[in-house]
């Protein structure tokens, strides 16, 4: 299940649409810069998902953005299309870094910047994403110090 959702990012006073893809476990799929808010770019958003992601989703939730339903018409028609308010809380919630980033008046000095970071936050946060649904206090430290471990590795060799 992809849920996808945009926001509206402001730089130097030129408003931007960051689209965001999750699946249903929190990971981020893909993030998408882009000046419009229409059915074309919610079309490049869906084709570079599919692209990277090789697959199609079983289910798609949305919210009530009318561009989404046009453009999976075009692009993938057998694909189930939830669009609720409150249904794509997981994609929301993904928001919330570049949030908080905004409130203490970091905000980016370019669209190319804002694009770079997106991505690259995504795919670290990723890699330090953990759910404690059921999970003990022991287990979570063990998965942690891997991720702690794997970033070392991934930070060491860009050094080098």
């Amino acid at each position: 299940m992809w849920q996808l959702d945009e926001m509206v990012v402001t730089i130097k006073g030129k408003k931007y649409w960051l689209w965001r893809a999750v699946d249903t476990n929190g990971y981020v799929l893909d993030t998408l810069l882009q000046s419009r808010r229409n059915k074309a770019a919610a079309l490049r958003l869906m084709r570079k998902l599919l692209r990277d992601q090789g697959i199609a989703p079983r289910v798609m939730v949305t919210d009530k953005l009318r561009s989404y339903s046009a453009a999976k018409a075009e692009l993938m028609p057998g694909v189930e299309h939830r669009s609720h308010k409150g249904l794509n809380n997981g994609a929301e919630n993904s928001h919330l870094p570049l949030r908080r980033r905004e409130r203490r008046m970091m905000r980016f000095k370019s669209a190319r910047q804002c694009q770079r970071f997106v991505s690259t936050h995504g795919q670290i946060t990723n890699l330090f994403l953990v759910h404690r649904k059921r999970l003990i206090a022991i287990d979570h430290r063990q998965l942690r110090a891997r991720a702690m471990v794997t970033w070392r590795e991934i930070a060491s060799s860009i050094e080098a």
